[in-house]
């Protein structure tokens, strides 16, 4: 076989055992509808609720006597927004947050796509093909990542809907935006197919999902500003993906201040995707057997 007819048979079974792991998603609309519930609430509910600017501009900060006229409360309502969030709209800030939120929820489900396929022999099926071992685990992270950026596209139109700022959308920060997403999701889907490669047990995989999963969350920047976390939690932010994707957005999207250059902030997504699919193809190799 030359070398043109292999790199053709594994792109085929690539794309084979992605579209198969798509087929069950897009083939359930309810999993969809499900799946958005979670950060609708979040953006409805939460972000609505938390409407800092209004505290500021309706009286509540008005010392009694000094009668402080309007126009002087928006403008510090302004400031003081604007300082701490890099936005004059919470509802804003939340709203990019959300798109690295339902991303980190899709990727966390990849590795269960593993342990199902090995419980109900499907897995055994595989591996007695020719298709290489790290396609495997390729398939099960491209299907996650497409996902979770079609989901992550669903909810920025809703947060549209709902009041976002996109003032400052441009077509290039969309999609720098996107390109965030995809290496983030990349990389966290990575971690945890490989951390499924030798599981048999999903409630073991449950436990470690639900393990990771509100910590990488809190600990990032998409609920609230790192800089006024405690400045240990600020070392552990500094290190979450999440940051940074989330930060790319709200430099793309908003027009926000960056915790870095947007060069750094994609360099260090790229390196975080590069790096973790690579160990989880090699530890394919070792750890998927028949």
């Amino acid at each position: 076989m030359s070398e043109t007819e292999l790199t053709t048979s594994v792109l085929h079974g690539l794309w084979a055992l992605t579209n198969r792991e798509l087929k069950k998603w897009y083939k359930e609309p309810v999993i969809l509808l499900l799946s958005l519930i979670q950060p609708v609430v979040w953006l409805g509910l939460y972000g609505k609720s938390l409407n800092f600017g209004a505290l500021f501009t309706q009286g509540s900060f008005n010392i009694p006597g000094l009668d402080i006229p309007k126009s002087v409360l928006d403008q510090i309502a302004l400031e003081i927004m604007s300082n701490t969030f890099g936005t004059t709209d919470y509802f804003s800030f939340l709203a990019v947050g959300m798109l690295s939120f339902v991303a980190l929820f899709t990727a966390m489900f990849s590795g269960m796509s593993i342990v199902w396929d090995r419980r109900f022999g499907f897995l055994d099926k595989i591996l007695t093909t020719p298709v290489p071992r790290g396609s495997i685990v390729m398939a099960k992270v491209l299907s996650s990542t497409i996902r979770a950026l079609l989901q992550s596209a669903i909810v920025l139109v809703i947060a549209v809907l709902l009041g976002m700022d996109v003032s400052k959308f441009t077509v290039l920060g969309v999609a720098g935006t996107f390109v965030a997403l995809f290496l983030m999701v990349f990389g966290l889907s990575s971690i945890f197919v490989m951390l499924a490669l030798r599981s048999t047990n999903w409630q073991s995989q449950m436990a470690i999902m639900n393990l990771l999963n509100l910590p990488l969350l809190f600990a990032s920047n998409a609920l609230f500003p790192a800089k006024y976390m405690p400045t240990w939690l600020q070392y552990v932010v500094k290190v979450n993906p999440i940051s940074y994707a989330t930060d790319i957005g709200r430099q793309l999207l908003l027009g926000s201040p960056g915790l870095n250059t947007l060069a750094f902030d994609f360099a260090y997504l790229a390196a975080f995707a590069v790096v973790f699919s690579t160990i989880g193809i090699l530890l394919s190799w070792h750890y998927l057997t028949q």
